[in-house]
């Protein structure tokens, strides 16, 4: 097994902190999630994690105007320019201080930063290559106190700054003469949005306080003069103010505003802002502040979010109310709109929502909503095609790992959700919890069917389902006990008694009735659910058990104690055949609260979660650490660590503390900084309505509480503080050749294609095992050939034809000519294959995961192309008749025409007779 694994997508978070941002087209949204941004197609419904993190969380993102480059700036102000393209880091920047908002100029030659209380205007990156991507033009000075937006006109001429002093300022982003700047008060709040009009310098600035004012020019675009340099002195001047900064950094060239606006020189007329109107938002109470605000200068609607979850669309300038809803009972972080104007982007930074409305319909376009707390657990389905989550927030979710979105969530448990499973149907979901419950849930009517209890209140920690799906088992972690119910009536059938301190971890045998149970009291019990409920073995453990695992064909037993030991372990003999010392590799960091060093406090630290690979020759392993680590089962030596996160935001991640932060009376990081300013999770205290008063901080601990691999063994997940993280095989990084000799090459591949020896040229493209040259060889081979290609393969590469079948059949576009191969295959080896069944179930799961997805989007576009042809068929019956009345009322009429003429002739006809 290769261990070529890189990150793939993330999972159960979809918006933390920072701005939202549509794509150029207006079908995807951009969303910072920690220190990693997600795409979200909402056309095809699907997301994307991009490769590229930042050192601690994001703070604001900007999107060029071509959709192109991104740039990511987090909580310090260190920035990466990304390409969205392909995916890559650029270039690396650090701004020294935290930034507030970045804008590119609509024409993408500039962008504007905004940190403390001065905007710098640089230049945007180009094509070609450079050696420092951003270049500083212009410094701005104005604001007396930090910034907080950024707007600029559509010919890129000026731009707009709000700050948090009330004010707000207008400068140019070149030298105009009749506008260098120019200060705007009239607000009595911090200022959340500035916005220009189109093709106009008039203004709207909307405050905190719920308060929108608007502001004319006297002057439009086309009137801004540019300023001539008059005398040898001014440019001295400006030669003078392109000194380095306070921080040594170049500053280009400076502008500072004043408070009052500059005088008329000569000619030309200063540019002046007149306030024409000014607006007050309704209000409920003081918690009701205006948090977040958008503008769409094409069709003049202005979006407002509110602190209380609440948002108003109005027509400006008339401030005419279109709609208003209620959307979170959280404060509303972030609004956006799209380029259309049709959809309206909103995050919930308390709840972790990411919601996109439509609002001329009224409708949901995607609605997503992470766990807010962590994750506890998580499970594949035996398919490999969905993952299910349990939360601490008591919430259990179903992702797609196709699309990466969660597609239902159940929230019947009251509190944590301490661990999840599937049946082996696929169909149904249990889970166990805190509150003294287990649950069984219907993947079908989406409903929860069953809920077992205990006789006594207990807390559930752990939690497993056998093979068949009829046996549920729960342990206690406070009664010591195992509680077994069956599926099919939801009654108690035994409790387990035996285990002297709380039952950490239960395991079923893939292959038989038997139940492993590891405990705190340094043992793993083997219970037969056959033979009365009795204990068959007993295995002695050096420490506290914590975790225990099953191997895929049931032969072997891994399990994690306390002393940070993996040890294995034959069921049947119950003996111990291996261990591993892995508490070396956990690597810990060191928290700012602990007073050891992080080598000390690793001799304490363990494993927590084990996971068998799909094929049983390896064993992963995560605790509290940032790292997961992978061990050969056989060699007992560790194959690979990967590191899960590097998000410094988080606690316990370095090894050794900032010595610069540390004090006689302790550690900086310690020291509350005050209410909403500090970097970690906001809480407030029980019986308090607002959280100002008594709100404090506290940074997550980076660590890993659940690890699955796939069935299909091409994936593996990991529940952490970040979120869920799926790792995939990649392909591309592998080259595996198998039995390779000097005649085999590409060249002698395509010579057995063109003499038409297809079985010869497959064979020979599998041992030099390069996936696009074994793609074209199978592609070549015509349709009414396979079955004879498939009888005369030999019997070791029908297995390797058929997983790369399966790997192909998830992502072409060729449906019937790989079903063909396939179903082939299965035909004509299918006892040999039954045979090797253990060693080729991730192959047989891998196809069956694609062949469900291929049935699935058919089945709905089948469906759906039903339906518009009931609604055609019905549609041309309706019109048919009223055809139809029409063509009678047209009969009739001709009818009653003939019937008045023939009475006007024979009254006609009898006036001839009197006359």
């Amino acid at each position: 097994m290769k261990f070529a694994y890189r990150f793939s997508n993330l999972f159960g978070a979809v918006y933390r902190q920072g701005n939202l941002s549509f794509s150029k087209d207006g079908n995807s949204v951009v969303s910072p999630v920690g220190n990693r941004i997600s795409v979200f197609d909402l056309k095809n419904n699907k997301s994307e994690t991009l490769p590229v993190s930042t050192t601690k969380n994001i703070t604001c993102v900007g999107l060029s105007p071509d959709g192109n480059l991104a740039i990511l700036v987090d909580e310090d102000g260190a920035a990466l320019l990304v390409s969205l393209i392909t995916r890559a880091v650029l270039h690396h920047f650090h701004f020294h201080k935290p930034v507030s908002s970045i804008r590119f100029s609509p024409d993408g030659r500039k962008f504007i930063v905004t940190k403390e209380n001065v905007a710098l205007m640089y230049h945007a990156p180009g094509k070609q290559r450079e050696f420092n991507a951003f270049v500083l033009d212009k410094s701005y000075y104005g604001p007396y106190d930090e910034t907080t937006c950024i707007d600029w006109t559509d010919d890129s001429k000026c731009f707009v700054v709000g700050s948090k002093d009330m004010s707000t300022w207008v400068f140019g982003a070149e030298r105009w003469a009749n506008l260098i700047y120019y200060s705007l008060g009239g607000h009595k709040d911090v200022i959340v949005g500035c916005f220009f009009e189109k093709d106009s310098l008039d203004l709207y600035t909307v405050s905190q306080d719920g308060t929108l004012c608007v502001w004319e020019s006297n002057t439009e675009l086309d009137g801004l003069v540019l300023h001539k340099r008059t005398s040898q002195r001014e440019e001295e001047d400006d030669e003078e103010q392109r000194d380095e900064g306070e921080d040594g950094e170049p500053r280009g060239e400076v502008i500072r505003g004043k408070a009052e606006a500059p005088k008329d020189e000569g000619k030309t007329k200063n540019v002046r802002y007149k306030q024409m109107s000014k607006h007050f938002f309704n209000k409920e109470g003081d918690f009701n502040n205006l948090t977040a605000a958008a503008f769409h200068k094409e069709s003049h609607i202005l979006v407002t979010g509110f602190a209380s979850g609440i948002f108003h669309l109005h027509e400006l300038p008339e401030f005419n109310l279109i709609h208003s809803l209620s959307i979170s009972d959280q404060r509303i972080a972030s609004v956006a709109m799209n380029s259309s104007g049709d959809w309206i982007g909103f995050g919930c930074s308390g709840l972790g929502q990411l919601l996109v409305w439509e609002w001329q319909s009224e409708s949901y376009v995607f609605k997503q909503q992470g766990h807010f707390n962590n994750m506890a657990s998580l499970a594949y389905s035996p398919d490999g095609q969905y993952i299910v989550t349990g939360g601490d927030d008591g919430k259990v979710k179903v992702w797609n790992t196709n699309s990466g979105l969660c597609f239902v969530t159940f929230t019947e448990h009251t509190s944590s959700v301490t661990n999840v499973t599937f049946t082996s149907s696929g169909f149904v979901i249990v889970s166990a919890s805190l509150d003294g419950t287990a649950r069984a849930y219907d993947l079908h009517r989406y409903r929860n069917f069953r809920t077992f209890t205990s006789p006594r209140p207990a807390q559930f920690s752990s939690l497993a389902v056998d093979v068949s799906g009829e046996l549920v088992s729960a342990g206690a972690q406070d009664s010591f006990e195992i509680f077994i119910w069956s599926m099919q009536t939801g009654r108690l059938l035994e409790v387990l008694g035996g285990h002297e301190g709380p039952v950490s971890c239960l395991c079923f045998s893939p292959v038989q009735s038997i139940l492993a149970s590891s405990s705190w009291d340094r043992t793993v019990r083997l219970w037969d659910m056959n033979d009365s409920w009795q204990t068959k073995e007993t295995l002695r453990l050096t420490s506290d058990g914590l975790s225990v695992s099953y191997r895929p064909d049931g032969q072997e037993l891994a399990v994690a104690t306390l002393d940070g030991e993996i040890s294995f372990w034959n069921p049947h003999t119950a003996t111990q055949t291996g261990s591993i010392v892995g508490r070396h590799d956990l690597q810990m960091g060191r928290k700012e609260t602990d007073k050891i060093t992080a080598k000390q406090s690793a001799k304490g630290k363990s494993f927590t979660s084990l996971c068998y690979s799909a094929d049983g020759e390896s064993v992963l392993a995560g605790g509290q650490s940032k790292f997961v680590c992978i061990y050969n089962v056989k060699e007992q030596i560790l194959l690979k660590k990967f590191e899960i996160s590097c998000n410094l935001s988080f606690d316990a991640m370095e090894e050794f503390l900032d010595r610069r932060k540390m004090t006689e009376f302790g550690s900086l990081a310690l020291v509350d900084e005050g209410a909403g300013d500090g970097d970690g999770v906001h809480l407030s205290l029980p019986g308090v309505k607002r959280g100002d008063m008594s709100s404090r901080h506290f940074k997550p601990e980076i660590r890993v509480s659940s690890l699955r691999f796939s069935p299909t063994g091409r994936s593996w997940a990991a529940t952490t503080t970040e979120g869920l993280l799926v790792y995939s095989l990649d392909s591309s990084l592998v080259f595996d050749p198998y039995d390779l000799d000097l005649d085999v090459t590409p060249a002698s591949i395509r010579k057995q294609l063109r003499l038409q020896e297809w079985a010869a040229a497959i064979v020979l493209a599998f041992r030099l095992n390069e996936r696009a040259l074994t793609q074209e060889v199978l592609e070549t081979v015509p349709h009414k050939e396979i079955s004879v290609v498939c009888g005369s393969l030999p019997d070791v590469y029908v297995e390797k034809l058929l997983g790369f079948v399966a790997a192909s059949l998830e992502r072409s576009g060729h449906l019937q000519f790989y079903l063909t191969w396939a179903q082939t295959l299965l035909m004509l080896h299918g006892q040999k294959l039954k045979n090797r069944s253990g060693a080729i179930l991730p192959t047989l799961q891998a196809l069956q995961k694609s062949i469900q997805k291929h049935f699935d989007d058919l089945s709905k576009l089948c469906d759906f192309n039903m339906y518009n042809i009931r609604y055609a068929v019905a549609l041309s019956k309706q019109r048919g008749m009223k055809r139809a009345a029409e063509e009678e009322g047209e009969e009739e009429d001709e009818e009653e025409e003939e019937e008045l003429l023939s009475e006007g002739m024979s009254e006609a006809s009898l006036e001839d007779v009197d006359n």
